[in-house]
């Protein structure tokens, strides 16, 4: 086998007895699944394909987005010779040798993608290697990294490089990929089951072949089940309609258990949606609702220790993000407890319908023109900066509402001293 043949053995195409995932490379750029954001059409990387107008680059992202399949569906399509290189199994002089052929071929008129797998493992000497060739045309580099490009390739190489970030595939966009693969493994499944293995596989289209294909090996019949899921994934697999009864049953029973301060209680149940695959952000959000409309005032931090929830799921992603999840719930579950302020927008909902719409007062309107405040705007204003305590006493409700108190504190937690501070208020108003 020459150093530029990479076709596989032709028993092992037609066993099969390649792993799944290399079967299932695609053969069209129509038929890669994700990045989108430079793949779409009129995006960066998809117009350089088509105008084979391809420079060196740097496909940057996590295991199993596609990166060496990428590199191969590049060179098919603008014709190039492709040789893969690893960066694990090469050195100087591995480096060399695939040089003197890529300059060969050159000199043929034929164009040499060299494909480095894992480039960040190259050290500097080694990766200065390329410049020369790089810089010539020799070679177009295309290097694969999981790593931060800027830390783990030298400035020369990113210089003549351009970094494309590539993302962890969507869970809709790994189902497809297994959808595609069933007939491959001649197995029928539910899309319950393979959306399943999409959020176990968190973005990895490897691991969701090498999940799909260890499941198919238990299937009786063809027909995936649940068993040979949870055995491939070595975990449970709790199935759940997301847009379904038991979906709201989960929630409803993760907030009333925060609202009840059963942190226990609290945790199985997030648990329960976390291991179903249910959206992280979404949880995020009704841990956001539960601080407000649970908790409020009687604890302030509560609403600030679930944003910061939401912000590092959002942030860490899948299985990391998870902890801060269990952690909000944790605190809103030992919070003090009120829904003062929500009983409160209750009532005032409630005058708002039944009473009318009735005008500004003048005393809170801006006089911002000298007409105006000939027509009174402002008039009658105290501006408390300008009053001792800084409390004036006029009223701000409209007349026929003076005097209505819409929010009564509970004395648990903070709202307690928010009480005590409303009364010497209104002490303070009554006096004047």
């Amino acid at each position: 086998m020459s150093l530029f043949d990479n076709t596989p053995p032709a028993e092992d195409r037609a066993t099969g007895k390649r792993p799944l995932a290399e079967r299932m490379r695609p053969n069209r750029l129509e038929d890669y699944a994700g990045q989108e954001h430079i793949l779409g059409p009129g995006k960066p990387l998809r117009r350089q394909i088509e105008r084979d107008q391809l420079t060196s680059i740097i496909l940057w992202g996590p295991p199993g987005v596609g990166k060496t399949t990428l590199a191969k569906l590049i060179a098919r399509l603008t014709r190039c010779e492709f040789i893969p290189f690893s960066a694990v199994l090469s050195g100087i002089k591995e480096i060399k040798a695939v040089m003197a052929d890529a300059e060969k071929l050159r000199n043929l008129g034929k164009r040499t993608i060299l494909f480095i797998d894992e480039i960040h493992r190259f050290n500097k000497a080694q990766q200065d290697a390329f410049l020369p060739y790089v810089e010539r045309g020799d070679i177009i580099l295309i290097g694969a990294t999981t790593e931060n490009p800027s830390f783990e390739v030298i400035s020369a190489l990113l210089s003549r490089s351009r970094v494309y970030a590539l993302r962890g595939l969507t869970v809709p966009e790994l189902m497809e990929l297994l959808r595609r693969a069933l007939p491959v493994v001649g197995l029928e499944a539910p899309d319950e089951l393979l959306e399943q293995i999409a959020i176990y596989s968190n973005g990895d289209a490897r691991q969701a072949y090498n999940t799909l294909e260890a499941a198919a090996a238990a299937a009786p019949g063809g027909t995936l089940t649940g068993d040979g899921v949870q055995d491939a994934m070595q975990r449970k697999v709790l199935l759940y309609d997301k847009g379904g009864e038991e979906h709201f049953n989960l929630i409803s029973a993760l907030h009333k258990s925060v609202r009840s301060s059963d942190v226990d209680a609290a945790l199985y149940w997030l648990t329960r949606m976390l291991e179903a695959g249910e959206d992280r952000l979404y949880i995020a959000r009704r841990l956001i609702r539960m601080s407000i409309e649970d908790i409020s005032l009687a604890d302030p931090r509560a609403i600030e220790q679930s944003v910061a929830a939401m912000q590092a799921v959002h942030f860490l992603g899948i299985p990391e993000g998870d902890l801060a999840l269990a952690q909000a719930a944790i605190y809103l579950c030992v919070a003090p407890k009120s829904d003062a302020a929500y009983r409160a927008m209750g009532a005032i909902h409630a005058d708002v319908e039944k009473t009318i719409a009735e005008p500004v007062p003048m005393n809170l309107r801006n006089a911002v023109t000298r007409s105006m405040k000939e027509w009174g705007y402002g008039e009658g204003y105290q501006h408390a900066h300008n009053l001792e305590n800084a409390i004036p006493d006029m009223e701000c409700l409209p007349p026929s509402l003076a005097g209505r108190r819409y929010y009564f504190p509970t004395d648990r937690g903070l709202e307690k001293r928010i009480g005590e501070r409303l009364e010497e208020i209104r002490r303070l108003k009554e006096k004047k």
